[in-house]
């Protein structure tokens, strides 16, 4: 070989080099793609009204109404819901507290024929919320740590953009890997799909709307779909709004049996 081809090859590999660096830089990691997702700007306060539609495996529907308040304040992101119909949910309450530093979640759920606030153990995170495909664990906000995070690939969804991460749990989960489509640059998901210890799939959940409402991304429209048991819930939103007047306050247990906001 002489030396022209030497040096054309030594070229070659340089620019191969730097072309691979520069789409590895373009890439950020599967952990920093998540705490993008956490950190998202949601907005300090929302309230919103719901529409939960459960789909059984017989193809039997059960439709409920649902007022929701959220507020992210000093490292916490407290939620709280009241189901408005119909009337065998009627007045249950729940209210959930995320936080930032790590800690799990802390989560209470108002009976009203009991009259009484009870918590949600830790061991009860992935039972079905109030009859639903998603759990208590979905109804908060997971940690980025809890997981180990991967972007395996781009891939575009619906002409938009979407790294698609790999997420490990570090923990014993019921779906210990999952896979989420994050749109770039804007970080929140449009799909995400659910893993069961054997490897099959298990679960999906898919984004169906989404807008922009006072410059927040706000997704109006998902369904869980639960692939053993043939079954799926959907989540509308609607009347959205945003800087709502909320304190403290009414993040408790005390407002749990109150009732949403007159």
């Amino acid at each position: 070989m002489n030396t022209r081809t030497t040096k054309r090859i030594s070229v070659l590999a340089l620019l191969l080099s730097f072309a691979l660096l520069t789409v590895s830089a373009a890439t950020p990691g599967g952990s920093e793609v998540m705490w993008e997702v956490y950190n998202r700007d949601s907005g300090d306060t929302m309230s919103a009204n719901l529409i939960m539609t459960i789909t059984n495996a017989r193809g039997s529907v059960r439709e409920r109404t649902i007022a929701q308040y959220r507020m992210d304040k000093n490292g916490v992101e407290s939620k709280l819901m009241f189901f408005l119909s119909p009337s065998d949910v009627r007045n249950t309450s729940f209210l959930s507290f995320s936080y930032e530093d790590g800690r799990s979640d802390d989560q209470y759920i108002y009976l009203p024929a009991l009259r009484r606030v009870k918590r949600i153990a830790s061991d009860s995170k992935n039972d079905s919320f109030m009859g639903s495909d998603f759990t208590y664990d979905d109804m908060g906000s997971r940690h980025p740590d809890l997981d180990s995070h991967t972007v395996l690939r781009k891939e575009t969804v619906d002409g938009v953009s979407t790294l698609v991460v790999e997420s490990i749990a570090k923990g014993d989960e019921d779906y210990p890997r999952t896979l989420s489509w994050v749109v770039d640059g804007e970080w929140f998901g449009l799909k995400k799909e659910f893993y069961l210890p054997d490897g099959t799939l298990g679960k999906t959940l898919t984004i169906d709307e989404y807008e922009a409402i006072d410059g927040i991304y706000v997704i109006t429209d998902m369904t869980m779909r639960n692939l053993e048991e043939n079954t799926s819930t959907r989540i509308q939103m609607e009347e959205v709004e945003f800087n709502q007047d909320f304190n403290d306050s009414f993040f408790s247990e005390r407002q749990m049996k109150i009732g949403p906001r007159r």
